[in-house]
């Protein structure tokens, strides 16, 4: 039987991975193409989709050079994607008609505040599972439909589409044949009934999305399409999979029964337990999301949201320029001076789960003479351990599952600093994959299981992990704890 491949294209907010995968589910070979962070001077966060879709082509075309395999040996794809993020563009020739609006971007804060006025937050909340705000598609479309010259009245005309980044890229792979998402990221537009498991009627009224702009909801391990890459390929092949990053990763880490839980370290990070077939609403900050839908069977997540992780550590490199690489962060973290006790808070656009305070500002505080470049580098990272144990003590008290340890992915896991750092602040064991980059991983296995190249229970059973266990007195890191929420409080405090 000849070499059979399963490509990963996992479109994430920093750049896009090209992810190869051989029979036995294993990485063969990795592309990575960064794209420009487009940042104005209010603040406002956006993509160009025409780069990152030529970014998709470029890696695809490298990954498989790198590997040196016969392009005709690709059998499939699963794309997992940056969530949140939305664009519109024209139906007739598949031109935005403005950049991604990236999910960190808050600018459509003051439409939230109008719907809020109206007395629909709780409305939303009931039929989405999310929490009114920015941070998710529909304001970010609303804003789109309201500042962008034109869009209302294509929108009213069937003439505009309305993404995520997932159908945008499934959009321009099939060449316009299919405009499409799956339950995942359906689940994050604040558009979605998840009980009902449609686009909402009342909802698309309330921000004044007419519905035909929306894209078909499949199921997670649907056939979305085939695709060349624009002709270089000779005979098209399937798209198989769609999924959130963060939902790929779940279902990447094993984490298919209820109980179970993951973070991702990304540019944000989500952690997210499984919830099975049913539906738990939160009251304390934590949103409900579908998992997946594969083979008509849904799965529901319990999940809280991090702006701001391993972005963190992009900032101090790239702006403060106090490294030259992220790998820096590690020695000079391990070098700080242990008597210091400077906090960061990064809220650069506001905070997540479980604040949800779209207005807080970011915050160095308890800076003493000893603070310096080490302990400033040092305070980051340990930001991104004290926001993931905010949300991991938070689902564990509401849900009242007990969780036993937390599985864990992304480009910062290796970093071991801080995933000793995370295993004793939060007092349960880390497990860390030896393949860090699972959301590509996630969609590239669902469509080799969809196509029977795989069968899940095996791929599962071959996956390594590097297991980290709490070394810190309990007194010590139940002080330095406090000692964040401290800083948290100073920070909601000053928004």
């Amino acid at each position: 039987m000849p070499d059979t491949f399963v490509l990963g294209i996992d479109q994430s907010t920093q750049g896009t991975k090209g992810l190869l995968f051989d029979q036995k589910g294993s990485l063969v070979a990795r592309c990575d193409l960064m794209h420009k962070q487009i940042v104005n001077e209010k603040g406002w966060i956006e993509h160009d989709p025409v780069e990152i879709y030529q970014n998709v082509l470029a890696v695809v075309k490298a990954v498989v050079e790198k590997a040196g395999i016969d392009k005709t040996s690709l059998a499939a794809i699963g794309i997992s994607n940056q969530r949140e993020t939305v664009m519109a563009w024209q139906k007739s020739n598949g031109q935005p008609i403005y950049n991604a609006i990236v999910w960190q971007c808050a600018r459509a804060e003051k439409i939230c505040q109008r719907i809020l006025t109206e007395g629909y937050s709780e409305k939303i909340k009931a039929v989405t599972g999310l929490p009114l705000s920015p941070y998710f598609s529909a304001a970010k479309m609303s804003w789109l439909l309201e500042n962008i010259v034109g869009a209302r009245q294509k929108a009213e005309t069937n003439e505009l589409c309305f993404g995520t980044m997932d159908s945008w890229l499934i959009y321009c792979l099939t060449r316009g044949a299919a405009f499409k998402t799956d339950y995942s990221n359906a689940s994050r537009t604040q558009l979605f009934n998840i009980k009902d498991l449609t686009w909402d009627l009342d909802l698309c009224r309330i921000f004044g999305i007419p519905r035909c702009t929306l894209p078909e909801v499949c199921d997670s391990n649907a056939l979305y399409g085939t695709t060349t890459f624009d002709g270089w390929l000779a005979v098209p092949i399937p798209i198989h999979a769609v999924l959130g990053d963060s939902q790929a990763a779940l279902f990447a880490q094993n984490c298919n029964n209820p109980g179970m839980v993951k973070a991702t370290y990304g540019t944000g990070s989500s952690v997210m337990m499984n919830l099975g077939e049913h539906i738990f609403s939160s009251e304390m900050g934590l949103v409900t999301s579908i998992a997946w839908r594969f083979n008509g069977q849904i799965s529901y997540a319990l999940e809280g949201n991090i702006n701001y992780t391993g972005a963190v550590i992009t900032w101090l490199k790239d702006d403060l320029q106090l490294l030259t690489n992220s790998e820096e962060s590690q020695k000079m973290a391990e070098n700080s001076n242990n008597a210091d006790q400077s906090y960061f808070v990064p809220a650069f656009s506001g905070l997540g789960a479980p604040y949800w305070n779209s207005e807080a500002t970011g915050l160095f505080t308890g800076i003493t003479r000893v603070t310096g470049k080490n302990e400033i580098v040092r305070a980051a990272l340990d930001s991104i351990a004290y926001q993931i144990t905010d949300i991991v003590q938070l689902m564990q008290k509401e849900s009242t599952i007990e969780i036993k340890e937390l599985c864990v992915d992304g480009g910062p896991t290796k970093n071991t600093y801080l995933m000793q750092f995370q295993t004793d602040i939060l007092r349960i064991p880390v497990q860390v994959p030896t393949t860090v980059e699972l959301s590509g991983m996630g969609s590239a296995i669902a469509a080799g299981v969809a196509m029977k190249i795989y069968k899940q229970q095996d791929i599962f059973r071959e996956q390594k992990r590097l297991k980290y266990v709490a070394i810190m007195q309990a007194s010590r890191s139940e002080s330095l704890y406090d000692g964040w929420k401290k800083a948290v409080n100073r920070t909601l405090f000053r928004a």
